[in-house]
C-alpha cells in the first residue's frame, strides 16, 4: 500500500479507533507536578518521550487547558514521576477529576528547585520548559532536563486499556 493510498482511506479517521489502535502501543505511566504560587499541581500522562541528549530534553503533553499544563506553563518547570508498577492507585488518583487535592496524605519531597516529587517513582526527572508546541487538544511541553535520578524497581505500564508491570528475562 502507498503512502498516497493511506490518505485517501476516509474523510476523517474516528478518534475512538485511533484511541483504540495506538492502546496497541505499550507505554510507561508518569505523573507530571508542578508548584505554582504555593499550589501544586499535576496529572497523570502517558505521553513522555526523550527528544535529545546534547542538551538533555524530553516531551510531555498535558490536555491543553488543564490546570497542571497552564500551571507548567505559567511556572515554566515541572517534574516527571516516573511511577512503579505498585503505584496503580496513585496513577487514577491524579487522573481523577473528582479529587480536590490530589496531593492529600501524600508523602511529597521536593527538588532543590521547589518541584513536588512523588513518592517511591523508581524515577524523578525536573525540567525547565523550553518549548510549547500545539498539538491538537493537548499541547506539546518541551522540558530541558535540569536534574534525574532513579531508583530500583519495576515501571507500571500501560497497554490496552489495562495496567500492568514490566519484569526483564533472567
Amino acid at each position: 500500500m502507498s503512502i498516497a493510498s493511506l490518505h485517501m482511506e476516509s474523510d476523517r479517521l474516528d478518534p475512538r479507533r485511533f484511541r483504540n489502535v495506538i492502546g496497541s502501543f505499550a507505554t510507561g505511566v508518569a505523573i507530571i507536578t508542578t508548584e505554582l504560587d504555593g499550589a501544586y499541581h499535576g496529572m497523570t500522562v502517558n505521553s513522555l518521550t526523550s527528544v535529545s541528549l546534547d542538551p538533555c530534553m524530553l516531551l510531555v503533553c498535558p490536555r491543553r487547558g488543564s490546570a497542571t499544563g497552564e500551571a507548567i506553563r505559567a511556572r515554566g518547570e515541572f517534574a516527571v514521576n516516573i511511577l512503579a508498577a505498585h503505584q496503580r492507585d496513585l496513577s487514577h488518583r491524579f487522573v481523577s477529576a473528582g479529587i480536590a487535592d490530589r496531593f492529600t496524605d501524600l508523602d511529597v519531597e521536593f527538588s532543590p528547585r521547589g518541584m513536588p516529587l512523588l513518592p517511591g517513582a523508581i524515577a524523578h526527572i525536573c525540567c525547565r520548559v523550553a518549548a510549547i508546541h500545539p498539538g491538537g487538544d493537548h499541547e506539546i511541553v518541551l522540558g530541558e532536563v535540569l536534574t534525574c535520578s532513579d531508583a530500583d524497581g519495576h515501571p507500571l505500564v500501560f497497554h490496552k486499556g489495562a495496567f500492568g508491570a514490566f519484569r526483564t528475562d533472567a
